[in-house]
């Protein structure tokens, strides 16, 4: 199986338009369209029944003391952690692409609904949720896609992973709340057929030089 984008080029830096924020002319950051990238796929196995979409960052750092600190910088060697931007389930077998904007076309401060996702799909919760627990105005369960958003000040450039996964089952059944944890245990038991991804790359940071392979 085989997963492309028109969006961006595999192993290419990801446009603003697909990330939740962008560099500022003034300040550090501003929030960007984020919009879901276009994906579509080929060479799929017989027997597909319905897909899940994944969306991971691996390379957010494992501690925060440093994140998004005037005068600190998060330094590339500091131990990484992974961060889930979309989790959309029961893609339908006889798909074979997801039009650039039709699963997230904006910020949604509180998050986006769900779990229904347009065109009777399913979305998870992904990791955004966790980080806007603290903050009152950002607070709430974030279902769908939430493009990069990596600290304006961290040395290393991250890259987001998108992983189609083809099952040979119509519906892929969660236990307990859509979330990343669910959702990934789930697929860990489920009878996957094949795989593809796609890798884009994304950075905040003027400055930053570094990414992991």
């Amino acid at each position: 199986m085989q997963l492309h984008s028109e969006s961006f080029q595999n192993g290419a830096t990801i446009p603003g338009e697909f990330a939740f924020a962008i560099p500022a002319s003034v300040g550090h950051i501003a929030l960007s369209t984020n919009h879901n990238p276009q994906l579509s796929w080929s060479d799929v196995p017989d027997g597909t029944q319905s897909f899940v979409l994944i969306c991971h960052d691996p390379d957010v750092p494992s501690r925060g003391d440093d994140v998004n600190q005037e005068g600190r910088t998060v330094s590339a060697e500091l131990p990484r952690v992974d961060f889930q931007h979309w989790l959309l389930l029961d893609i339908p077998g006889t798909t074979r692409e997801i039009a650039a904007a039709s699963q997230s076309s904006q910020v949604s401060p509180g998050g986006k609904p769900g779990p229904q996702a347009p065109h009777e799909l399913r979305h998870g919760i992904n990791s955004y949720t966790q980080w806007f627990a603290g903050d009152p105005q950002m607070q709430g369960d974030y279902y769908g896609y939430d493009g990069p958003c990596p600290p304006w000040n961290d040395a290393l450039i991250h890259r987001y992973v998108f992983t189609l996964y083809a099952l040979d089952c119509p519906r892929l059944e969660i236990d307990g709340k859509l979330d990343a944890a669910n959702v990934l245990a789930a697929l860990a038991a489920a009878p996957v057929l094949a795989s593809a991804s796609l890798v884009g790359y994304y950075s905040l940071n003027p400055e930053a030089t570094t990414r992991n392979a």
